[in-house]
């Protein structure tokens, strides 16, 4: 039942994904591995939609609007604070003990979680193909994956932040 309803729902979704997510500003595969996990997380606690169609296109929708919205409330620093030449030996010893800080959390974070991590945060500066490579999971779960991933170190991270 399971199989059947995905592989009848496949071209659909791959068809919403592809017109829908250029104008959001993503990927069309990251946009069909969200649509894909938020089916299979309703198909485990209720079961499948009553109408598989409609409820596809309603969920493309909901996600092209959270990464609208994610997009429009991330913004990326001018410069890497790490970056930043003008540091004394001070800060510069803070933000090493805040990249240690940092590393010490991603390795208690579950699953495939710290090897992610770590390609992300790697100084090799990989791309997604060479980290999907390395992790051997396809390229377009790894913005699903990381998202999920920075969720829970976002929230082990929390009650240490604050802490201080």
């Amino acid at each position: 039942m399971t199989h059947d309803l995905l592989t009848a729902l496949r071209p659909l979704l791959t068809a919403e994904a592809s017109a829908e997510a250029y104008a959001a500003g993503a990927e069309p595969g990251d946009l069909e591995q969200a649509v894909w996990l938020r089916l299979l997380e309703r198909l485990d606690a209720e079961g499948p939609p009553l109408d598989p169609q409609e409820w596809l296109r309603r969920a493309v929708r909901s996600e092209v609007r959270r990464t609208r919205r994610t997009t429009r409330l991330e913004r990326p620093y001018g410069i890497e604070p790490a970056d930043d030449g003008d540091r004394g030996p001070e800060q510069l010893a803070l933000a090493a003990a805040r990249g240690r800080a940092l590393r010490a959390a991603v390795r208690r974070l579950p699953g495939r979680c710290p090897r992610l991590m770590e390609a992300l945060l790697s100084r090799e500066d990989l791309t997604y193909r060479e980290i999907a490579g390395e992790l051997g999971i396809s390229q377009g779960s790894l913005g699903p994956e990381r998202s999920r991933c920075l969720g829970c170190l976002r929230r082990l991270l929390t009650p240490e932040v604050a802490a201080r």
